[in-house]
């Protein structure tokens, strides 16, 4: 059984940084797509960043948010099973609830390329960030 667990949320002041970990236990499988995705009350969740795990210890950055670019960076450490997503000069309007997913079946490349909710497949539980003036 497929599990994602995320973590490293919290509250922080506005040109804050935090990192968020997404560990992945029950799936070694390699070309397929991890993301990360937000969602703020009364919004509908969106899309931050996607990486396409490739064979080996490979991932490629396949997606980014205009909304987070140049802010927020994506890693993987293959040993570990663990996504990170690296948040810099926060803003209040990054607040949301965290989630990361994965998506294992169909054009994952492609997904990864232009993710959309639905397509993801395995989905964590959340973590919150706020952040504030």
């Amino acid at each position: 059984q497929v599990q994602l667990v995320e973590s490293g949320g919290g509250s922080v002041q506005a040109g804050g940084s935090l990192r968020l970990s997404c560990t992945v236990s029950g799936y070694t499988s390699t070309r397929y797509c991890m993301g990360w995705f937000r969602q703020a009350p009364g919004k509908e969740r969106e899309g931050v960043g996607t990486i396409y795990i490739g064979d080996g210890n490979t991932y490629f950055s396949t997606y980014d948010a205009d909304s987070v670019k140049g802010r927020f960076t994506i890693s993987r450490d293959t040993a570990k099973s663990t996504m990170y997503l690296e948040m810099n000069s926060l803003k209040p309007e990054d607040s949301a609830m965290y989630y990361c997913a994965a998506d294992r079946d169909g054009d994952t490349w492609n997904s990864c390329r232009s993710p959309r909710v639905k397509d993801f497949d395995n989905w964590g539980q959340g973590t919150q960030v706020t952040v504030s003036n």
